[in-house]
């Protein structure tokens, strides 16, 4: 298989582009939601969020995780008063877990604050700029769709 041109390059040089520019993005937007939450468990708490309740085993499964670390992310998160536990009405070996309102809120204001750093950083590029991260963001979100390619 022979690799594709891009203008400045390859397929496989923009590659590392793009990871490098996404990895350095999604540590600076950790950086500005200003949480103390780890990612692994700012990524629990809002797949809890989105989908839950849900049982430790589905956390695990969603987050591809083992099944005891789920249950110790879930028992920081609950120390934390982000998550709740309640016995699941379908399986009393089991329980459910939920978020509480303090952990929405904490969700919502890092959430808030990492789309306010990025408004803010795009406020003054000229319109192609603007552009051209639109295309890109439509681009990657078409990658992202279709995990197997």
């Amino acid at each position: 298989m022979t690799e594709t041109k891009t203008p400045t390059g390859t397929t496989a040089d923009l590659a590392v582009r793009l990871r490098l520019a996404v990895t350095r993005t999604a540590r600076k937007l950790r950086q500005e939601a200003g949480s103390q939450l780890t990612p692994s468990t700012a990524a629990a708490l809002a797949s809890v969020e989105r989908r839950g309740p849900l049982t430790p085993s589905e956390l695990a499964a969603i987050e591809g995780i083992q099944r005891p670390t789920a249950t110790r992310v879930i028992a920081r998160l609950e120390e934390a008063g982000l998550l709740v536990r309640a016995a699941d009405p379908g399986d009393r070996r089991s329980s459910l877990v939920s978020v509480t309102p303090e952990g929405r809120a904490l969700l919502r204001k890092a959430r808030n604050r990492k789309t306010a750093y990025l408004a803010h950083r795009m406020r003054h590029l000229p319109a192609d700029d603007l552009a051209a991260l639109e295309r890109a963001v439509d681009v990657l979100e078409r990658m992202l769709e279709d995990g197997s390619r």
